[in-house]
């Protein structure tokens, strides 16, 4: 199991994304929840609720960042503003590192609101690491990018997916956020080993996961995020654990959102398999 300088000090255990129709389940009853992830583009504003309830949260637990419009393959110059609020967010935070998409969104200042595939060319990899670094360098923090659910392909790309995203991160020193659930999904949209894809991620620069729910239709396989993780990604986690480690690891679950102990007790059984990583990590050391 090898050392991981991207989550050797932040072993956080199992979270939960922090949603609004948990707030005051939150708030009153105080569960016991490792930590939640905040989508920040939620709170990065003046005031208002939004904030309020992300500081009464922060009184209690620890909070992980994700953000989903930072867009790190777009072509055009990074928004200088943008950077400036994230980085005031991440002091009140506090998160051990930003995460998002390894993705474009955007062009002439008109966002999509959507993560969209690149192409896997070494052009695209130099353009996105250079982009990475720059704001890495700007918030001060380690960034950990995220592989995304697609549903096409470029013709032109010059590689698979899994060693685009090697490429990206080495050349960009950062870290990944491994989605699982995103890994299958794509693999049967596309065509590929999904297990082919964990076996071949760099253990050392996974900082976080994710698991989630997925629907299959008839023609394709969409990342819906509305029920329990299924099986086949379970698999996945259970190998990428083996790999990595302990790992941070986060349940989404964003639509059709039940109670939140449904949702805890749904991402605490990613226990069975964080647990004897860390009890084979600790034989280790103690070896």
């Amino acid at each position: 199991m090898p050392a991981n300088r991207f989550n050797a000090f932040t072993d956080y255990g199992v979270g939960i994304g922090l949603r609004v129709p948990h707030y005051d389940h939150i708030l009153c009853r105080k569960p016991v929840v490792d930590w939640f992830e905040i989508i920040s583009e939620n709170y990065m504003i003046d005031g208002g609720r939004p904030l309020r309830m992300l500081d009464a949260i922060l009184d209690q637990y620890r909070v992980v960042q994700h953000g989903v419009s930072m867009y790190f393959g777009n072509a055009q110059p990074l928004n200088r503003d943008h950077l400036r609020r994230l980085k005031e967010l991440t002091k009140r935070t506090k998160t051990p590192w930003l995460s998002d998409h390894l993705c474009w969104g955007s062009v002439d200042g008109r966002y999509t609101h959507d993560l969209l595939p690149l192409p896997y060319t070494f052009e695209a990899v130099r353009n996105t690491a250079q982009r990475i670094r720059e704001v890495q360098d700007f918030i001060e923090i380690p960034i950990a990018v995220e592989n995304v659910s697609s549903y096409a392909e470029f013709h032109e790309s010059e590689m698979t997916e899994w060693e685009f995203l090697n490429e990206v991160v080495e050349a960009a020193d950062c870290g990944i956020l491994l989605d699982v659930n995103n890994i299958y999904v794509s693999s049967q949209n596309h065509g590929f080993d999904p297990m082919e894809y964990v076996n071949s991620v760099p253990a050392e620069r996974v900082a976080q996961m994710h698991i989630a729910g997925h629907s299959k239709f008839e023609r394709y396989t969409l990342d819906t995020h509305d029920h329990p993780v299924l099986d086949p990604v379970w698999k996945l986690y259970e190998r990428a654990i083996e790999r990595c480690g302990p790992t941070a690891t986060l349940l989404e679950w964003d639509d059709n959102i039940p109670s939140f102990d449904e949702v805890h007790a749904e991402a605490l059984k990613a226990m069975r398999f964080l647990e004897p990583a860390r009890a084979l990590e600790l034989d280790e050391v103690m070896a």
